[in-house]
Order: structure tokens, then C-alpha cells, then sequence
């Protein structure tokens, strides 16, 4: 619907791959709905993945050990968290929806991208003790992640050799999302566009775009273990 804000996280390094299309199908798509939509490109943008001491401007709560929890927290009370950050969490305090893009690394994100929530998520913006899971600080939110694999979809089926695709999930939108407050709208993933025909691949654009048009009619996945272990 018009007046809806989206950001899009996208970690690939090659703007030509599938991942590349499916975010520019996603900014094409959401902003003919009237969405205004903003694209953190982390390859681009040479997004730092690590967490440290550079992320807090001035004094250090404690200077005799260096606490990055508890000092990322107080850095951000005070306003001193480093320019970068505070770019990403005002994008994500106006969002109400959150994409994640990426490829599918060994089980999990590619570390840009799990950098960008080590580092965004501070304590006192995404959630705080006891804010989290359903009362977690950014509820309101959606998020939706979509990506791809390497392997094929029946390697990724419950009892194959991967195990069921929702076990590598739990992490992800449970661990990092779901504690936040966010809620969680059904993975979109394209397995193993590497070994399929260029049709396939189109065909798995097409999806994507027609699934975004009805997006803000859905339901968020039901944010319990039985989702992903049933």
C-alpha cells in the first residue's frame, strides 16, 4: 500500500547475479505499490562487518576492558554509536518492512550481512532485557528473508542429508528477528539457480514479483519452535 516504507539489506557482489534481480525486481515492484523503498547495497557500500572499539565515538563506559555489548548500549543512549550505524538504524526505525537478499553461505548469511546485524541491532534500539521476543523494541515490523541455495530443494527436505531448510532458519529469523519484536513473513527462496536453465531462473524472478504484490495481505509465520522443528 502507498505511504509503506521498505528497506532492503542486500548482500551480493555482482549487481548481473539472480540476487541482483531479485532486488531490483523487489525495489520495481514495491515502489509501483506506492512503497518508498531504500536499498542498503553492503558490498557496495564496503559495509564493515566487524564489530569494535571504532563503533563508539568518545569515552568508553569502562576503559580498563572493553565491552562491546555494554558499550555499543551506552554509545547508543548517548548518541555516540559511529555515523554508519546510525545511518542503518534510522533505515531500519522507518521501515515497516525489512528484506533481507543474499546467497545462502555455509547454512547462514554471508558474514556482510551477519555483521550488519551484529553491529545494527544494538541493545536499547532492537531490544532490551526484558524487550525481547514478543515485546521486543522493534515490533510493528516485518521481515521476509529471501535467498539462495547451492544445493537443491531436495536436499534441503526433512530427513535428506541437509535436513529440512526451516532448521537453518531458526537462527536467523527466531535468534535475530523474532527477538526483536519483529514478525516474520515466509522465507522466499530459490534453490540452486546456478544448475537450472536460464528459463527456470526467469521463471523464479516471475515468482517473485507475483508474490509481492499480494505481500501486505499476509499472514507472519506462526513464531514458534513447532514452525521450524515440527
Amino acid at each position: 500500500p502507498p505511504g509503506r516504507k521498505v528497506l532492503i539489506v542486500y548482500a551480493h557482489q555482482e549487481p548481473k547475479s539472480l540476487n541482483g534481480s531479485l532486488k531490483t525486481v523487489a525495489v520495481e515492484e514495491l515502489s509501483k505499490q506506492g512503497c518508498s523503498v531504500t536499498v542498503s547495497d553492503l558490498y557496495a557500500m564496503q559495509f564493515e562487518p566487524r564489530a569494535t572499539r571504532n563503533d563508539i565515538v568518545g569515552c568508553l563506559h569502562n576503559s580498563e576492558a572493553f565491552n562491546y555489548g555494554v558499550e555499543s548500549w551506552e554509545a547508543y543512549k548517548r548518541g555516540g554509536l559511529s555515523n554508519d550505524l546510525i545511518e542503518e538504524q534510522k533505515k531500519v526505525q522507518e521501515a515497516d518492512l525489512l528484506i533481507f537478499q543474499f546467497p545462502l553461505y555455509w547454512f547462514s548469511m554471508p558474514a556482510i550481512m551477519k555483521g550488519w546485524m551484529d553491529r545494527v541491532l544494538v541493545q536499547g534500539f532492537a531490544y532490551d532485557f526484558p524487550n525481547c521476543y514478543d515485546s521486543g523494541l522493534l515490533k510493528n515490523k516485518l521481515a521476509l528473508f529471501s535467498f539462495t541455495t547451492g544445493g537443491s530443494e531436495d536436499m534441503y527436505a526433512k530427513g535428506s542429508i541437509s535436513g529440512d531448510i526451516r532448521y537453518l532458519l531458526w537462527p536467523m529469523q527466531h535468534g535475530i528477528m523474532h527477538f526483536c519484536g519483529v514478525k516474520v513473513l515466509a522465507p522466499h527462496i530459490c534453490f540452486a539457480p546456478e544448475y537450472v536453465s536460464e528459463e527456470k531462473r526467469k521463471e523464479m524472478l516471475i515468482a517473485w514479483a507475483q508474490r509481492l504484490k499480494t505481500l501486505w495481505k499476509e499472514e507472519p509465520i506462526n513464531c514458534s519452535p513447532e514452525w521450524y522443528f515440527k
